[in-house]
């Protein structure tokens, strides 16, 4: 099992910057691929970036590619998304996701977190 906690969601306005974290427990880090979802209101849940277990690979969809950084620190069991030039259209509940590889983590996650709001206002 793992648990998943994410922190870091808010109100923000056009243009700024968010960092999100995810606290990993129950299993080793190193051995678990992490990703971020995120679902608009109204609409299905999506994925935004995936890393892999040694945090070399990642993956980020189209919509945020140049403006948001996955990444990871094994030493803190702690998975990040840095947010930066966010825009209205990134408003939605994130969520943190884990798997035993970054496939399953794009595919069919093992393990979520409970997810946090952030709002972007133009």
């Amino acid at each position: 099992q793992v648990q998943l906690v994410e922190s870091g969601g808010g109100l923000v306005q056009t243009g700024a910057s968010l960092r999100l974290s995810c606290a990993a427990s129950g299993r080793t880090f190193s051995s678990t691929a992490m990703g971020w979802f995120r679902q608009a209101p109204g609409k299905g849940r999506t994925l935004v970036a995936t890393i892999s277990r040694s945090g070399v690979f990642k993956y980020y969809a189209d919509s945020v590619k140049g403006r948001f950084t996955i990444s990871r620190d094994n030493a803190k069991n702690t998975a990040y998304l840095q947010m930066n030039t966010l825009k209205p259209e990134d408003t939605a509940v994130y969520y943190c996701a884990a798997g035993s590889n970054s496939d399953v983590v794009r595919t069919g996650p093992e393990y979520w977190g409970q997810g946090t709001q952030v709002t972007v206002s133009s």
